[in-house]
């Protein structure tokens, strides 16, 4: 059935007489399908639906793609940014916030912005310093910088405009990962940071003057000072305690957001709770809302008008910030408006856009947690047994882990076959609770859970990896079932791209570029490439030719943080944008592939319980960028690796000479005989890594 026929016909008719003159305004946003060559906005529509009407590229054809051009990002770091095109120019940002711009026929450069993130900043993050792309809007690019700041640019010359501090508190660790949206004349942006302890919000600006114009919290702050709205006064009623107002509480808008121009309503997707521990953060009791919720609000006033909670009470990081899309479905035979989302939790939404309204979920990835979803109420029916682990503080192993059965990277919904295409993943989390809390500091994950335990051996590693796995999964929204999928041996793999040519564009952390076909899952065409993909793909036209552009980068929580896992795909730092053509010509970079060498450390000098000490203090501080375990998949420096000048120079570097490059100052939080237990510890990692690698080196010399 061709789900086209489902649209809203009202907004359809308003559009086409309107004016699309004035690069990038709502009006052609709204109305994308008549300009597809244009990639306008995050999810090329205001719906977010990632489809694009271009079927030049198609399930034919589409093994003749070949490189048009590509483009070197100045820092192998993590690219996570959906690019935009707008009139032949292609907007898109690297690591630490850095705008490109560059002729989309091409790959000119026309001009780059650094915005000067001290590199630094990067330890008051928890996924790295990414960046996931621009808004444009009547001659401005608008820009999330990493450190908090709002910024719009000048599209045509990249000149600053405006910049303003989006931060609340500069005390605690906020940061900005996610791309802006603009809707009816405001730049809406929100910020992460609930691991780190902070306070969740969304705020709209002025356009044009940078000005605020309202700012939405989403959870309850100090009572003492007051609510700032009756929606605070109704959220706070699900809180308990007094623990989450002085960690923060957590709830950030760290990702994805969508718009509806008939109901002139925007969608938020609200984070998780902070602490994790349901137990520490609120007793144990209550929604805590708006954790990990879908919100709608007026997009002109910033007020409240529904919500529905994905994840009431999360205790798990089951973040509702994952890919939001607004469409018209057949439900019940009758086209309805919907919102769609497949939030880490592993249950896939469908809600009435207008009301809120819980239509249906079905279970599309492992899940343990919960036994189903109440098809009357849409709460979940939770497995207390199984992952309750806050009541008596009890350790208990939850499929889906924190990394989520789906994470960020974007899905998309093609309206063709009526299947949302979602990077799905297997994951699970050793939830092991603290009995009282840590205080907020600066750079350290506080989240009432011990320090996950990761295997240290390759053997170990490997068996792990075997429950680590990702899918492409077709999923059918209307009958909540899976309609095909294919494997893949790792997770993290990335967002998905879905065209009018019967086409899924997909990559995967292994280092490929691929393409399926949408209706029955055939993979048609693949290219490898150096580095890991996790951004979303795009397609755009100019002069009525048709291009496919891949970012691609690895980076973000799980390649750094679960290096012994990430380590697996082989991948190097590479970061480039590849865009592919019909009969493309242009040379591909030669594909590099990590070759794992010995390291030669020095001596151990530190007794076993220092090196015990060394394994905590390595993994609460140093493991979320360095691997935990100092496991590293070689995205940020491996330590196990360190050269003797490194060593040597091992506590000014963690004090803060090399924080212009990337590596936070610790000063202010570990004292040096603490800096010498770490660095011990890692050196004896250094050893333990070699020995293994010898081992399995002499093992398959005698298997041969």
């Amino acid at each position: 059935m061709n789900y086209r026929i489902f649209l809203g016909t009202a907004i359809l008719t308003m559009l086409s007489s309107a004016s699309l003159a004035a690069p990038g305004t709502g009006v052609r946003i709204a109305a994308a399908d008549k300009e597809p060559g244009n990639w306008l906005a995050h999810g090329r529509n205001y719906g977010e639906e990632r489809y694009s009407p271009l079927d030049q590229v198609n399930d034919d054809n589409v093994d003749k793609l070949g490189l048009a051009w590509n483009f070197k990002y100045p820092l192998d770091r993590v690219v996570e940014a959906t690019p935009i095109v707008v009139d032949g120019v292609l907007y898109t940002t690297g690591a630490y916030s850095m705008v490109f711009a560059l002729d989309a026929k091409t790959g000119e450069p026309l001009w780059e912005y650094d915005p000067k993130v001290w590199r630094g900043y990067q330890g008051r993050g928890c996924c790295d310093a990414a960046n996931r792309g621009v808004a444009v809007w009547n001659g401005k690019v608008y820009l999330g910088v990493y450190d908090g700041r709002l910024e719009a640019l000048d599209a045509s010359t990249g000149e600053l405009q405006w910049s303003v501090n989006t931060l609340i508190d500069a005390e605690r660790n906020y940061t900005i990962s996610g791309a802006p949206r603009v809707v009816n004349g405001k730049v809406i942006i929100g910020n992460g940071g609930a691991e780190f302890g902070v306070r969740g919000y969304i705020t709209a600006y002025d356009a044009e003057t940078g000005k605020q114009a309202w700012r939405f919290f989403t959870v309850p702050g100090d009572p003492a000072k007051g609510d700032e709205t009756e929606t605070i006064t109704m959220i706070r009623k699900t809180w308990h305690g007094d623990q989450y107002w002085k960690q923060g509480g957590g709830g950030t808008v760290w990702d994805h957001m969508a718009y509806d121009p008939e109901l002139n309503l925007l969608y938020i997707g609200v984070g998780n709770g902070s602490f994790w521990n349901y137990g520490l953060r609120s007793e144990g009791k209550g929604d805590n809302l708006f954790v990990s919720s879908i919100v709608a609000i007026n997009p002109d006033t910033g007020d409240y008008v529904w919500h529905y909670q994905t994840t009431p009470g999360d205790a798990w990081d089951y973040t509702a910030t994952q890919h939001i899309i607004v469409a018209t479905l057949p439900i019940d035979g009758k086209p309805r408006r919907v919102v769609m989302q497949a939030p880490k939790n592993g249950f896939f939404y469908v809600l009435d856009a207008a009301s809120g309204k819980f239509i249906s979920a079905g279970k599309f990835g492992e899940v343990t947690w919960a036994k189903g979803i109440d098809p009357e109420t849409g709460r979940p029916i939770v497995d207390r047994e199984v992952a309750d682990y806050w009541t008596n503080n009890e350790p208990k192993t939850v499929f889906p882990g924190s990394q989520g059965a789906h994470n960020w990277p974007p899905m998309s919904f093609n309206r063709d076959t009526g299947l949302v295409y979602i990077p799905q993943q297997v994951t699970m989390e050793y939830y092991a609770p603290l009995e009282s809390p840590d205080a907020v500091q600066t750079g350290v994950p506080n989240l009432g859970l011990e320090i996950p335990v990761v295997p240290e051996t390759l053997d170990a590693i490997d068996e792990l990896a075997q429950v680590y796995r990702g899918n492409l999964v077709a999923w059918d929204p209307v009958r909540q079932e899976v309609r095909w999928k294919q494997p893949y041996e790792h997770i993290h793999n990335s967002g998905t791209l879905s065209t009018a040519g019967n086409l899924v564009f997909q990559g995967t952390a292994d280092g490929r570029v691929m393409a399926y076909a949408a209706d029955d899952g055939e993979r048609l065409w693949q290219q490898p490439v150096s580095s890991g993909v996790v951004a979303g793909p795009i397609t755009y036209a100019v002069d009525d030719e048709q291009y496919v552009a891949f970012n691609v980068g690895w980076g973000g929580a799980f390649p750094i943080t679960f290096g012994m896992l990430a380590y697996r795909a082989g991948v190097v730092p590479d970061s480039r944008l590849y865009v592919f053509k019909l009969g493309g010509k242009a040379p591909l970079p030669p594909v590099q592939r990590r070759e794992i060498q010995p390291p030669s450390p020095p001596p151990v000098t530190a007794d076993a319980e220092t090196l015990a000490e060394g394994a905590d203090l390595y993994n609460r501080h140093c493991g979320v960028c360095h691997g935990l375990s100092a496991l590293s998949s070689n995205i940020i420096p491996d330590l196990r690796y360190l050269a003797p000048e490194k060593h040597a120079e091992f506590l000014p570097i963690v004090y803060g000479i090399r924080s212009h490059k990337g590596m936070p100052p610790f000063g202010n939080i570990l004292e040096q005989d603490k800096v010498e237990v770490i660095h011990q510890y890692i050196i004896k990692r250094s050893h333990d890594w070699r020995e293994e690698l010898q081992e399995r080196s002499v093992k398959a010399e005698g298997n041969n």
